[in-house]
């Protein structure tokens, strides 16, 4: 991205009086269709009718993967938005871009717009910000994987739906008692390497990656392949053979599959909620991610998924002052509370998960907390702080390669994932020497 850098081009119109007094036009682009599309366009409409010096302009832009690209493609041609949503494996590749991004640090500082970076949340605001802490994007939608249940196919199939599913072991357990009861599809999955890659290392306190997950320096090399890992991937490459875990595709195609009631137990984000509150016709409630008692430092902490705000270069003074008033207002307390609570993404600051708690919205809802406290339980360590790694979209879908090749028995989960690193330790070499 670096290589592509463009100067800014300043566009002069001339200005009748009308014009002259026209709001300033903010442009953002996202990666959000279904539920959350209509909630993020009601923050959009709250804003603008907030005040009359801006207007924000949403615009979806594919899905994350889809949104990045495009970002990328806009800012060479010089017609870059002012907003872009970016995923957190793009959070490396963002900050190696210098001359494109301008630090969200350094927008809310000249804008003037009520800013407070310690009222973020650490674990959640730690994945965004330099080595002395400060913050290069804004924490947005902040989500941890978790284990939604559907308790009605649980009891058709005669296992009580309160049993315990805290650990892989006693899920081990339950699927096979599911498999007996006649049920068609125990387990399946969203989002499987951040799921059951990226976060079963945080979770046991094993690194993912080498220097920090990266954090450290890019002369960072996969750890994926470790014993705890290859015990996992292998157990549910075990669980795929024999019909207790289905695979339905590499993002979130069996959210489609749970929210229609088809599957017992879905790991999944837990933003996942807006999507099965509306959707789904039976019981269910949320539990914490399973974890394999006696493996590492298990539980430790999930790590966070979704994404965060970038502020892209080449605007005008004025344009970043309604760029600073907009971010300082999704991170309100009322805003905040709010998406937390329609969306099961969680509260980037303390206040809004404070506040959602006065107002009884986790009594009255059980579960809605659970990513909350999976998040903040305990301390991040080295290797439970984030992954950092460039071209991290890339190794994903090589992940996502060779674990197909565990479900479908052509590998096992070592030979996999040995490749997974040899292949993806490539793309990070090329990584750390285009941006030395």
């Amino acid at each position: 991205m670096r290589k592509f850098l463009l100067g800014a081009i300043a566009a002069t119109t001339a200005l009748s009086p009308i014009a002259a007094s026209a709001q300033t036009e903010i442009q953002f682009w996202h990666a959000f269709t279904g539920r959350l599309g209509e909630l993020v366009a009601a923050q959009v409409e709250e804003f603008n009718a907030s005040q009359s010096d801006f207007t924000v302009v949403a615009s979806h832009k594919g899905n994350y993967s889809e949104t990045l690209n495009a970002g990328i493609a806009a800012f060479r041609a010089g017609e870059q938005p002012h907003v872009l949503m970016v995923f957190e494996v793009g959070t490396a590749t963002m900050m190696a871009a210098e001359g494109a991004i301008k630090p969200v640090y350094e927008v809310m500082a000249e804008s003037g717009a009520e800013f407070d970076p310690d009222a973020y949340i650490g674990a959640v605001k730690g994945y965004y910000t330099t080595t002395d802490g400060q913050m290069l994007s804004l924490p947005f939608n902040s989500s941890t994987p978790v284990l939604w249940v559907n308790r009605d196919a649980m009891e058709a199939a005669g296992v009580d739906p309160d049993t315990d599913l805290s650990t892989w072991q006693k899920v081990d357990e339950v699927l096979e008692q599911l498999k007996a009861g006649g049920e068609d599809c125990p387990l399946v999955t969203a989002w499987q390497s951040w799921i059951h890659l990226e976060n079963l290392s945080a979770y046991h306190d094993v690194p993912f990656a080498t220097r920090d997950n990266g954090f450290a320096g890019l002369d960072t090399e996969l750890a994926l392949n470790g014993e705890a890992q290859v015990a996992h991937l292998a157990k549910m490459g075990e669980w795929a053979k024999d019909g207790k875990f289905i695979y339905t595709g590499r993002r979130n195609e069996g959210g489609a599959n749970f929210r229609g009631g088809e599957c017992a137990l879905f790991t999944e984000s837990s933003a996942g909620y807006a999507g099965i509150k509306a959707e789904a016709e039976f019981d269910f409630d949320v539990r914490p991610l399973p974890y394999w008692e006696g493996v590492g430092n298990a539980p430790q902490n999930t790590i966070i998924g979704g994404a965060s705000l970038w502020v892209m270069q080449g605007h005008e003074a004025e344009e970043y002052k309604g760029v600073g008033e907009f971010l300082s207002f999704l991170s309100s307390t009322p805003v905040q509370a709010k998406w937390h609570q329609d969306t099961g993404y969680l509260p980037i600051t303390a206040a809004a998960g404070d506040a959602t708690r006065e107002a009884g919205f986790y009594e009255a809802n059980p579960g809605t907390d659970v990513a909350v406290k999976q998040m903040t339980a305990n301390e991040p360590t080295a290797n439970s702080k984030g992954i950092r790694l460039g071209s991290f979209d890339q190794i994903r879908g090589i992940i996502d390669e060779e674990l197909e090749a565990i479900w479908a028995g052509d590998k096992t989960a070592q030979e996999a994932m040995d490749s997974a690193k040899e292949r993806g330790d490539a793309l990070l070499r090329r990584f750390e020497q285009a941006n030395k």
